[in-house]
């Protein structure tokens, strides 16, 4: 190394304002999002062993065009062909480039390890940037080829790092038994103790994927696809995806986002598509899993939801509250046409109503009864339809604000970059109902370009409660209770021999800390 080089290094370290915020505190940061890079030609050594030339290939051709297809086909586009054919604006320059050491630790695990005092944490889950393609891409071979080898990649490159650093494991689910398999595969052979799985599988809409097949309409073939978010509505039955999840001791994460979909389809404009994207897509999958029941049959459940922040967590129980109180099974009723006092109603048309009929027409209490509801059609149409249909909270099993409390707090983590000021509301019990507050985790992003410079990401939280934004208790709730209880809650043991378990007190390791 060069002298200049290790002048370089020696001064970043100096000056880094994250380890003087670490230096202050007496409780160990965990980071529970630190993006690194794949290095393709040792990562193709692990494909060519898991699938053989053939798929090193595929995995080169894919790789040509950054991994995303539509992607590629924006910029073949002139701008109005992205118009034409409402390509969205894909993501661009996410990677740090001029600030070549950050470039370069999210390259080199041996960097990243060093550096990690510097960047204020004691521990950190790496989050390889390809899994968020390898879990979601429609090339099944390549998917599972390229899963396996990736998960066997990181185990074998962070090995050596174990006592500050851990990769998840890439686990597709496009069926829960190729979610299983993954997993077992993972957690058994590799050692791997954490997981990502997607926000949500595109899949054919079958009515019209008969109509139009993909090999004779190709350019149809995402105008013709819906999310199967793994909880409600689904092809599959994901019970046993999530129960062998449990029994292994894995909590999954997600890092989907919601690029793309409709309300984030802008063919110019890459900031119009990103603002609130990674929020969105976790909102469908917590959505999903609540309405499902899952959480119901399984509350040990524990699912992190990566990037998207804490505030939209913390609006989304409000919410289902809310909706619950009005449109429960026995709330909704108020609004069941069936209720109509027809004799009341026709009274006050009688007092009240001349203004509405000019014609002099003469109607009976049951047409009345369907006019006063507005021009809806046949708005008597769910009558007849089962009873069950009518109470969207039956799978969860709700029978009181309690329920929803318990069937969605415990088992969801939202994670929270660094300087997210919405933390404010998700921290605000006063705001909640029942004075309940979300779970949170640290989720610094280093690696991507939310982060500029990698060493302040800690001082940039810490910066919160100097501000009187978050106090120092949510703070360390935030950095090191929040993400110790996620990673610890189906495996106590998963600190163990890391330096968070060196960094406990005695009788205070192996338990909860909240």
């Amino acid at each position: 190394m060069s002298t200049v080089t290790d002048a370089f290094i020696t001064r970043k370290r100096a000056l880094s304002r994250s380890a003087k915020v670490r230096d202050l505190l007496n409780h160990p940061v965990i980071d529970t999002d630190i993006h690194t890079n794949e290095f393709s030609p040792l990562l193709e050594d692990y494909i060519d062993k898991y699938g053989g030339p053939r798929l090193v290939d595929i995995f080169r051709e894919h790789e040509k065009i950054g991994l995303n297809t539509l992607a590629h086909q924006w910029y073949q586009l002139s701008p109005q062909g992205r118009l034409d054919h409402r390509i969205n604006r894909p993501p661009f320059w996410t990677l740090p480039a001029r600030n070549t050491y950050d470039l370069g630790t999210a390259a080199f695990p041996k960097l990243l390890y060093e550096r990690l005092g510097e960047l204020g944490s004691d521990f950190g889950v790496i989050y390889p940037n390809i899994t968020l393609f390898a879990a979601v891409t429609g090339h099944q071979e390549l998917r599972r080829v390229l899963a396996r080898a990736l998960n066997h990649y990181n185990a074998d490159l962070y090995r050596p790092y174990a006592d500050r650093l851990t990769p998840v494991a890439v686990i597709p689910l496009h069926t829960p038994q190729e979610g299983i398999e993954e997993l077992e595969f993972a957690v058994n052979d590799l050692g791997l103790k954490t997981a990502i799985i997607p926000g949500a599988v595109r899949r054919p809409i079958k009515a019209l994927a008969e109509k139009f097949p993909r090999e004779l309409y190709p350019e149809l073939a995402r105008h013709i696809e819906y999310l199967d978010f793994f909880g409600i509505d689904s092809e599959y039955d994901y019970d046993p995806f999530w129960a062998r999840t449990i029994e292994l001791g894995v909590n999954p994460t997600t890092h989907s986002g919601s690029q793309g979909w409709d309300s984030r389809n802008s063919p110019s404009n890459y900031m119009f598509n990103h603002i609130g994207h990674f929020a969105d897509a976790s909102e469908g999958l917590a959505k999903a899993l609540f309405f499902g029941g899952v959480t119901r049959r399984f509350p040990k459940l524990r699912i992190g939801l990566i990037e998207g922040g804490a505030g939209w967590g913390a609006d989304v129980f409000t919410h289902l509250v809310d909706r619950w109180l009005k449109r429960g099974r026995n709330a909704v009723q108020k609004y069941n046409p069936s209720g109509v006092d027809k004799d009341f109603l026709y009274s006050l048309y009688e007092k009240y109503g001349e203004d509405l009929n000019k014609n002099g027409r003469t109607f009976g209490k049951d047409e009345l009864a369907h006019l006063a509801f507005g021009a809806r059609g046949k708005y008597y149409a769910a009558q007849g339809a089962a009873e069950a249909e009518f109470d969207d909270f039956a799978l969860a099993g709700i029978e009181s604000v309690e329920d929803i409390r318990d069937r969605y707090i415990p088992n969801f983590y939202f994670g929270t970059e660094a300087d997210d000021r919405t933390l404010a509301y998700a921290f605000n019990t006063k705001a909640t109902p029942l004075n309940a507050q979300v779970n949170m985790f640290y989720s610094s992003d280093i690696g991507h370009w939310d982060v500029p410079e990698i060493n302040s990401i800690l001082a940039d939280t810490f910066q919160l409660v100097e501000e009187g934004i978050i106090s120092a208790e949510n703070f360390k709730q935030l950095v090191f209770k929040g993400p110790y209880d996620f990673y610890t809650a189906n495996n106590p043991a998963f600190f163990t021999g890391t330096a968070v378990e060196a960094l406990l007190p005695r009788d205070q390791s192996q338990k909860s800390v909240a």
